[in-house]
């Protein structure tokens, strides 16, 4: 688990750069940079796991496991987007501590189901 925490701190910073580059630089709405940002931590994510974080995986099948990945990455997605648009339009909180806060909800939950459906340590 310490190396994946390492993984999705390095793939969680590249998330947050984009999304502050991307919306406030580009001048992207928040929403649309949070799911571009969040998918380019996704192939981070992906790359380092396959070859530094799990061992062992279930899938033989690289083109397989990267699609498994990636629906797992957008149920993620999918929350990340929820939480960070309840937190910034309901809440009205700025919408990068949005994402942080979306982080510590989302991270326990994306590591299990990827433990469980890709990975067997």
């Amino acid at each position: 688990m310490v190396r994946y925490g390492f993984v999705s701190g390095l793939a969680y910073s590249i998330d947050l750069t984009a999304l502050f580059v991307l919306t406030e630089f580009v001048g992207i709405h928040f929403l649309v940079s949070a799911a571009i940002a969040y998918l380019l931590g996704l192939v981070v994510n992906y790359l380092l796991s396959i070859h530094w974080v799990f061992s062992s995986r279930n899938i033989v099948d690289p083109k397989i496991e990267f699609i498994l990945f990636t629906l797992l990455g957008i149920v993620g997605l999918l929350l990340n987007e929820l939480i960070i648009w309840g937190f910034a339009e309901l809440l009205m909180l700025h919408y990068m501590f949005s994402r942080v806060l979306s982080a510590f909800i989302g991270f326990p939950t994306k590591f299990a189901l990827r433990k469980l459906v890709l990975f067997r340590n």
